[in-house]
């Protein structure tokens, strides 16, 4: 086997070099084609208890950067992303982003997002404490400069797409990730001991804040909307709404009980459940992940390439087997990498879907096709 490393001379991991395309000059009529040819494969994966889904995710190069500071530019990209992935053999459809940070939360208090070349956007935390928080004024996400221009992305989307393309909702973050745009994280730490009240209070403030905004969302996006969302294998069949949590992996299980998993849980129960998505290794919450009472889907990456700290798949395969929650499985990797990742993770009655991001339509056949006689010989 090929010695695999991570890259660190790219941007991007897991991103793609794409060609723009001009709205005007994209097929609608045959992506749309394209993705119902899948839907039904899709609906079929979420009605099984097991069953193995391939996904080429095509990410556009700068879209999760400084390119969505011009919206008409990142649905460019991601319209060329769109119809590279036509090329490659898979069983879900790519959908578009309206990706435009993950500092939101930060602008109701009135931080506005600061921008450096090539870099995505970024915020300071001005608060000290939790109770400072909520001891200060705020205003809804859909009311600040980067709420707006978010939702006007999204009808930008629409517009141009006719609704004949999936669509998912920004990046979201859970509530203990958003704190961290409020509060430097050191301090949010303390605050776990010296005053957890007031911390959950100030997480409860955040997500009422962000189920509210991605009300505003769906409503824009409606029946074209692609779920669980950013990072996930997406679709307008699947459930859930995916929350990215990098930051639980951080605090025991008991804490975050305690303090944020019924947060979590009250976000899904507004948008058909939760999906859980933490970067790096996070095996050792493997067992607070599945105890989440809405959990559908969970998300890591499974090789060198994709994440310098990936996590190891045989950790995995025997604790989702049989629990009915979606794997979404992501692996950078030529085919024999990206197999043994697969492989080490599938078990008969795991619900997986492999994340692949071979170099080109041969080499995504290939992997496809040992994928599917994988989960075939055990049928």
């Amino acid at each position: 086997m090929e010695q695999a490393i991570f890259d660190t001379t790219l941007q991007d991991s897991q991103g793609t070099e794409v060609t723009p395309i001009d709205p005007n000059a994209f097929d609608l009529d045959a992506y749309a084609d394209y993705e119902s040819k899948l839907l039904e494969r899709n609906k079929t994966f979420t009605e099984r208890d097991h069953g193995l889904l391939v996904y080429r995710r095509v990410r556009a190069n700068g879209v999760f950067y400084d390119k969505c500071k011009d919206y008409r530019e990142s649905l460019a990209l991601q319209l060329g992303a769109l119809k590279a992935s036509m090329d490659f053999k898979a069983d879900i459809a790519n959908f578009l982003e309206p990706w435009y940070g993950i500092g939101y939360i930060a602008s109701c208090f009135g931080t506005r997002y600061r921008w450096l070349l090539g870099q995505a956007p970024s915020v300071d935390a001005k608060f000290s404490s939790a109770r400072e928080i909520l001891d200060s004024d705020y205003i809804p996400i859909a009311q600040t400069p980067e709420g707006k221009y978010n939702l006007e992305m999204i009808e930008y989307f629409m517009d141009q797409t006719k609704g004949k393309i999936p669509v998912s909702f920004s990046d979201l973050q859970s509530p203990m990730n958003m704190l961290t745009y409020l509060l430097p994280v050191t301090d949010m730490f303390m605050e776990v001991y010296e005053d957890p009240e007031g911390l959950k209070g100030a997480a409860r403030l955040c997500s009422e804040l962000l189920i509210e905004f991605l009300k505003e969302q769906k409503k824009l996006i409606g029946d074209a909307l692609a779920r669980p969302g950013h990072g996930f294998a997406s679709s307008r069949v699947f459930t859930g709404i995916g929350l990215s949590d990098d930051t639980s992996i951080m605090l025991s299980e008991e804490d975050y009980e305690e303090l944020f998993q019924d947060l979590d849980e009250m976000i899904g129960d507004e948008f058909g459940g939760f999906a859980y998505h933490s970067c790096g290794v996070w095996e050792k919450k493997i067992n607070m992940v599945k105890s989440y009472r809405n959990i559908r889907c969970a998300d890591g990456a499974f090789s060198i390439e994709t994440d310098p700290s990936p996590n190891n798949p045989e950790h995995f395969a025997d604790p989702f087997n049989g629990s009915k929650i979606v794997l979404n499985a992501r692996a950078v990797g030529n085919v024999e990498n990206s197999y043994t990742a697969f492989e080490k993770l599938w078990r008969p009655k795991q619900k997986l879907i492999c994340v692949t991001y071979c170099k080109t339509p041969g080499e995504q056949e290939k992997l496809y096709n040992l994928l599917h006689e994988m989960e075939e010989q055990d049928l």
